[in-house]
């Protein structure tokens, strides 16, 4: 696909070379996203097979949806690392590279001769990020560190478990993402600093790591009992604050109910006439589960939200700017109103899948990103012209010697 060259040339990233070992989510979608903001990515993929995540249903035609979603912006390369004649072409790669992301097992990239320590003796400014599980150097650093693991070991899993109980799945793969976006922001940070210092840096991030430090709500109970308090009461944006909850409408769906403050929840009584419900109250109060009101709370949202249908109800509540609003289904989602008003979804046209959406990056509003610049790369579909430019890079610089 050719490249927007109007906007490419202003992204922030457009001269900095990411070569990318990673599969699967947390890695590609950091580099997704440092391609995004124009940097050049060239993905190294294991010939015939290349990155699992290609074999993830469903597909449109013949990119997998879930693939083509964090790989845009990335040239493929084929390369079987286990041979020297395509370890020597890796080895050119990294040795000219700024940012390498890799999400390999422990001793791999040793093995492989990839390693920090080896590309940095060869290119010692390069900024190198690992993207590990539930980090290399600890006592489960060989376990697999699949998303769901994560959460479990991290505590998300068992937030308010009752004895007896099963935690539910959780819909949103938060160890991958926290992961890739500390990836994202860690090879950010680094390269701003090596603009100043010529440092290069080693940078591991482990899944582990990324979502336990931003479950600080979650973990507050815990951390204030590890400090010799109670913990009591915690916050509760869990269900239990009737404020804050999840309620039916007439047609059989939901709608979130999220009437934390004050000023909110007063604006709420007064609209349906209910007042009475809402006498002053502390800051604190919001997050609690309103104790012996709770009941009567609860029965009156639900009463009000059972008296209308839900996009009916959601419409309502917008123009009172009151904030209860849809639950939509994935499909309702991409194709709401509100998705169309923030172009959430744009399209690019595929060589063989023809006109296929993509979500579009946050930051294109700012002009610092581009999604539009390259779908996602055919297996090794990159190989002769990475090649080539690696020979003509030889070559120019023998010129010079």
């Amino acid at each position: 696909m050719t490249e927007n060259n109007h906007t490419t040339t202003h992204l922030p990233l457009r001269n900095v070379r990411v070569i990318d070992f990673s599969r699967l989510l947390p890695g590609p979608w950091c580099t997704q996203t440092l391609g995004d903001l124009g940097a050049d990515v060239i993905k190294i993929e294991q010939p015939e097979i290349g990155d699992y995540s290609r074999f993830n249903p469903p597909v449109y035609r013949s990119v997998g949806v879930y693939f083509n979603s964090i790989n845009r912006n990335k040239r493929s390369i084929a390369l079987d690392l286990d041979k020297a004649e395509d370890r020597a072409v890796a080895d050119d790669l990294t040795a000219g590279a700024d940012v390498i992301v890799e999400s390999f097992r422990p001793g791999v990239t040793k093995k492989l001769g990839i390693d920090y320590e080896s590309v940095a003796r060869r290119n010692p400014s390069v900024i190198y990020c690992s993207i590990t599980g539930f980090g290399n150097s600890s006592a489960l650093g060989r376990v697999p560190g699949h998303d769901l693991s994560i959460q479990g070991v991290a505590g998300i899993l068992g937030k308010n478990l009752q004895p007896g109980q099963t935690p539910a799945m959780p819909p949103f793969q938060g160890g991958d993402f926290t992961a890739a976006a500390f990836a994202t922001m860690g090879v950010l940070s680094a390269y701003i600093r090596r603009l100043t210092t010529g440092e290069g840096c080693y940078i591991e991030v482990p899944m582990y790591d990324s979502l336990i430090s931003v479950s600080n709500v979650g973990l507050s109970g815990a951390l204030s009992r590890l400090a010799g308090h109670p913990g009591k009461p915690e916050m509760e944006p869990w269900g239990r604050n009737p404020r804050y909850a999840i309620y039916p409408t007439r047609d059989g769906k939901h709608v979130t109910v999220c009437l934390l403050e004050y000023r909110a929840w007063k604006r709420f009584c007064d609209y349906i006439d209910r007042s009475d419900l809402a006498p002053d109250e502390s800051w604190a109060d919001r997050h609690t589960d309103h104790g012996e009101k709770s009941a009567i709370f609860r029965q009156v949202i639900g009463d009000f939200c059972l008296s209308r249908d839900r996009d009916a109800l959601a419409a309502e509540m917008r123009d009172t700017e009151i904030s209860i609003c849809a639950i939509y289904t994935a499909d309702e989602a991409v194709v709401s109103e509100h998705a169309r008003e923030r172009g959430i979804i744009d399209y690019t046209d595929h060589p063989v899948d023809g006109r296929i959406p993509h979500l579009v990056d946050p930051l294109a509003k700012a002009g610092l990103s581009d999604p539009r610049r390259r779908v996602s790369p055919g297996l090794g579909e990159h190989t002769q012209e990475i090649i080539q430019e690696l020979r003509s890079g030889q070559q120019e610089r023998a010129r010079q010697a």
